[in-house]
């Protein structure tokens, strides 16, 4: 596929990814009697790489994720040269998202964008459960870390055809069932940084760590599934 069509995949993928997972989060989580609650905001974060992996996945190999991309490029599956292009694509796609997210909330009666507001990720007095620095680097490295073991491994030819996309989905699932008391659960630059820009403060001074450390986890585990499982025979 052309570079240009695929890149509008990867804004809306990571589009669908933000303004529906955050969106679960901030809309449909918030109220206690008719709330979908912490598991069915993991499931809507599972949810919306799944579909999108399914409805574009083909046209760009449905990152979504600067972390996915350099892992992958790690992994010997993506080339160097497009990897900047994708990660604007994809943190474009995650700033429309959360603008629009934050439009919709604003329509609430008495809303006001508080320093966590918008599902913003972070650690000490912005991690939902008062988690530390430590705890937030080492939690978000190794989960993309194992996410990236997941994509490579799901999307491997000798793996069964037609079935990546779930076990994708499921692993970011997964990954929220774990990570959501600690840090809000990042594993994914992009979808820290739309966020983080529109409630700023707090949430913009610890983005940092949820660029370093999901990139770090997925560099890792991308050259780790290559290490352990070796490249996977030509088709």
């Amino acid at each position: 596929m052309p570079l240009m069509q695929r890149l509008v995949a990867e804004l809306i993928g990571t589009f669908w990814l933000v303004f529906g997972g955050c969106g679960s989060a901030v809309l449909a989580a918030a109220f206690p009697d008719l709330g979908i609650g912490f598991a069915g905001v993991a499931l809507a974060f599972g949810l919306t790489v799944l579909t999108m992996a399914y409805a574009v996945g083909h046209i760009s190999g449905g990152h979504f994720n600067p972390a996915v991309t350099l892992g992958l490029w790690a992994g010997g599956r993506f080339p160097a040269g497009d990897i900047l292009p994708y990660i604007a694509a994809q943190v474009v796609g995650a700033i429309i998202a959360a603008f629009i997210l934050l439009q919709i909330a604003s329509g609430a009666p008495g809303f006001e964008l508080g320093p966590t507001g918008l599902a913003v990720n972070g650690v000490g007095a912005h991690s939902p459960g008062g988690y530390s620095l430590g705890a937030g680097i080492t939690i978000e490295i190794v989960l993309t870390f194992g996410f990236l073991i997941v994509i490579m491994g799901a999307t491997d030819r000798r793996a069964p055809a037609g079935f990546a996309p779930l076990a994708i989905g499921l692993a970011l699932t997964l990954i929220h069932l774990i990570s959501i008391p600690v840090t809000n659960t990042s594993v994914n630059p992009a979808r820290s940084t739309g966020p983080a820009l529109l409630v700023g403060g707090l949430a913009l001074q610890q983005l940092w760590l949820f660029w370093v450390a999901p990139i770090i986890g997925g560099i890792l585990g991308g050259f780790g599934y290559r290490a352990f499982a070796g490249d996977p025979p030509a088709a």
